[in-house]
This record gives structure tokens, sequence and C-alpha cells, in this order.
């Protein structure tokens, strides 16, 4: 207990001896630090802005993919066609019977629909209301499918930016309509819409399966190829995998074909942003050495001109080790306070409403400024300072109380 009780005093003596040498060398100390302080904000501000892209590469990958983990249904018979409304129950069923709250039906097709300038055909995707959700679609104007679009007589679209740019970009608060065109004319109503995606440059829109099924010819209903998809728990994808397979099939008959597989970013089981952190990380290692060289080259020279200093303290019997802890712990000191200031600045910038908005353009779920960080910053500061520390600290204890007389 003597023993920790002399280790914890010499400790919290060697701090505060370090402090003030700080303060009286403070001048001389604040040059060396605006580096490491600069080294700790990059470092510190690049971790905070690497979790917000990676965020947006997330996002961006779930929109396309769907989030982890979504499992994809589709069937074929082996001997003809299977009954689109049949294989609809038969999931249905599954859903019900497994509990999952997040599942749609995907059908890609086309609608023909009259513009101002001529009828054209719309590429146009089939969807239940959770499938906005499930892809994290963004509804820029208006809003996404919800429980009262089941019942229109007029069916309700989300349309994509173009679309709605052919339409004269009305006002969505006066519920602006389109005809749909087929075996006859059927008014739809726009609720939404998104914006185009980067490499499509032609009309396109969401529709309910239910609304489309209602006006559509019967013949062109049972050519249709439904697909579904799921969105399960991670941990119980595999398990629901196999039990969505095996029910389907099951209700399907024998000469059914259901594969059930899954396709979203995370599906590989490897992290498909490991390059990016890697760059993060090694941007961030380079300019913290950068800063550290820096201040080993300042710490060197200082302990330099204090070699007279540090033999009238050998002198009056201050031991190397004693010597060897006080010159590290200044330094320590010093970056850790750097650290602290470099850690505040990169909260105001990474927090900063412009920066996250060039950053963080078309994310949803926007992430707090990360605390691995901030312990980050401040670890690497003392790291930084014991290892700027540690060569001058040996220059001082190899001095020798005759030489820095002399000197």
């Amino acid at each position: 207990m003597a023993r920790e009780r002399t280790l914890f005093s010499g400790l919290v003596g060697a701090c505060i001896e370090a402090w003030a040498e700080l303060r009286i060398h403070r001048t001389r100390v604040l040059l060396s630090l605006i580096g490491v302080a600069v080294a700790v904000t990059a470092l510190t501000s690049v971790v905070g802005l690497g979790a917000i892209a990676q965020q947006a590469t997330i996002e961006s990958a779930e929109r396309s993919s769907g989030r982890p983990a979504t499992l994809y249904l589709s069937a074929y018979s082996n001997t003809g066609t299977i009954d689109p409304d049949a294989l609809e129950t038969a999931f249905r069923t599954a859903v019900g019977r497994y509990k999952i709250d997040f599942a749609s039906t995907v059908v890609y097709t086309t609608q023909r629909t009259q513009f101002v300038d001529g009828a054209v055909d719309v590429d146009t995707q089939l969807v239940d209301e959770p499938y906005g959700t499930m892809h994290r679609v963004q509804v820029d104007e208006g809003r996404w499918f919800d429980d009262g679009d089941l019942d229109r007589l007029a069916p309700a679209l989300v349309v994509n930016s173009i679309f709605w740019q052919h339409l004269g970009s009305p006002d969505l608060r006066t519920h602006p309509t389109v005809t749909l065109l087929g075996d006859g004319k059927t008014t739809a109503v726009i609720v939404g819409v998104t914006e185009a995606l980067p490499y499509v440059e032609t009309p396109q829109m969401f529709m309910l399966p239910s609304s489309y099924y209602a006006i559509a010819d019967p013949t062109t209903v049972a050519q249709l190829q439904p697909q579904f998809e799921v969105w399960v728990p991670t941990k119980l994808f595999e398990q629901l995998q196999t039990l969505l397979q095996r029910d389907v099939a099951g209700a399907l008959g024998t000469d059914a074909q259901v594969d059930v597989y899954r396709q979203d970013y995370a599906s590989t089981g490897e992290d498909p942003f490991g390059p990016t952190k890697l760059v993060i990380g090694g941007v961030a290692i380079l300019v913290l050495l950068l800063g550290a060289l820096g201040l080993v080259n300042i710490s060197l020279v200082t302990v330099r001109q204090r070699i007279r200093e540090i033999g009238i303290r050998r002198s009056f019997g201050a031991t190397a080790g004693r010597v060897f802890f006080a010159v590290m712990m200044e330094s320590v000191v010093a970056t850790v306070v750097a650290g602290l200031v470099g850690v505040i600045l990169a909260v105001l910038i990474v927090e900063n409403p412009l920066v996250q908005q060039f950053v963080a353009f078309g994310i949803t779920d926007l992430p707090p400024f990360p605390i691995e960080a901030a312990l980050l910053g401040l670890a690497a500061s003392a790291a930084v300072g014991a290892i700027a520390g540690l060569l001058p600290a040996l220059v001082a204890v190899r001095v020798k109380v005759i030489d820095a007389i002399r000197y």
C-alpha cells in the first residue's frame, strides 16, 4: 500500500512539476504544441468525417440492395407458369407465420402514361409500403405510400423528378393527376417525388401492386413475374431463409422451384468499407507522425538549452529516473492539453452545418460525433507526447553534472 502511495504521489508530483515547467517556458512550448494541436484536430476530424462518409456509403448501398439482412424470394415452375395469386398467398402466409414486419412485393413493368407531349411507356416498379423503409427511399416532395393509399379509387403514384418535370413540376398540395393508358383510361394522383438516379434520364414511378392489378388487363397481370423481399434480423436470416423456402415451396407444390437468397451489401460477410477505413487511417497516421516529428525536433533543442538546469538538479540529488520521468511528463502533459484543444476544434468542424451539408449529402440518419474519435485524439496526443519526450529524456539522463556546470 505504501509503495502504491509513493508511486501515485511521484506521478502527481511529476505532473505538477511538468506543468510548472510548461508555464515557465510557455512561449517556446506554445510554438511546439501548435503542430500537435493541428495534427490532433486533423486526426479527429478525419475519423469523425470518415464516420459520416461511411454512413453515406452504407445508405447508398441500402437504397439499391436493401438493409442487412434483406432476403429475396422468387419462384418458377418446372412445367409451366406459377399462378401469381397462389405465389402471393403462399408468401404472405409465411411472412405472417414468422411475424416478419417488413415485406414487399417487387414487380418491374411498364405503364403507358399520357403527357402533354404524347404518351410514354414509363418504367414502373410495383412495391408495397414497407419497401420505402427497406430501401431508404428518399422523397424530396410530398410523401411515400401509406395505408390510406390502398383504399384510393384513384391510384397513388410516387414518381421521379424527371416524371414530375414532364408535368411542369406542379405543387403536390394541389393533388396533381396523370392519365394512365391501357384498355381504358385511369386517373392517378401523384403523392410524392423522388430524386432521379444519376444514371436515369427517363420518367419512372412507383405504384402499389394492388392498384396496378385493379386497372391492368388480366392477361398482362398473369404474365408478370413477381419477386418478394423481406427485411429480417441479421442473426436470424439463415434460419428464416430456410423456413421461407420450405414453406412457400410446400404451398406451391412439387413442380415449383423456390429460391431465397441474400444480396444486400453485407451478404458476403466481409467489410465492404475496409479500403475506405484503411485510407482514412493512413491519412490520420501520416498527419500524426508529421506532428510528432516536429515536436521531437523542438524537444531536443529545448533539452540541450536546459543542460545546465538538469545538471544542477542532478547535483542536488535528483535520480536519473526522476529526471527521465520529469522530462517525459513535460512532453506528455503538454501534448494532452494540445490534444484536448484539437479534439474541441475537431468537434466544432465536424458538427458545423456547412461541413455536414457537404459531406453528408443525401444521408437520412446522420451519425453523432463518434466518441471513439475523441478518445483516439486524446490517446494519440498522449502517445505522441511519450514518443516525442523519449529521446529528449534519454539525452537528459546522460547529462553529467560536471559537464552541465561547464556548459
